[in-house]
């Protein structure tokens, strides 16, 4: 399961390239940030297999994962 802190997020997608499931993560283009950006969201936590893979790659460090 991971946590997107939206506020830190600036929606590069840096996180939804290196995810190994499809379509877990996506850019939420209904809603904005504090700073006007798109965060990223996960669309079914059940789906995400912890591998830390968008966190380790994430420049803001806005993802958190747990087990």
């Amino acid at each position: 399961m991971i946590k997107i802190n939206e506020e830190l997020c600036k929606g590069c997608a840096i996180c939804i390239d290196f995810c190994p499931v499809d379509g877990l993560l996506h850019i939420d283009e209904e809603h904005a940030n504090a700073k006007g950006w798109n965060p990223v969201l996960c669309t079914d936590q059940d789906k995400c297999l912890s591998c830390s893979q968008c966190a380790l790659m994430c420049p803001d460090a806005a993802i958190t994962v747990f087990n």
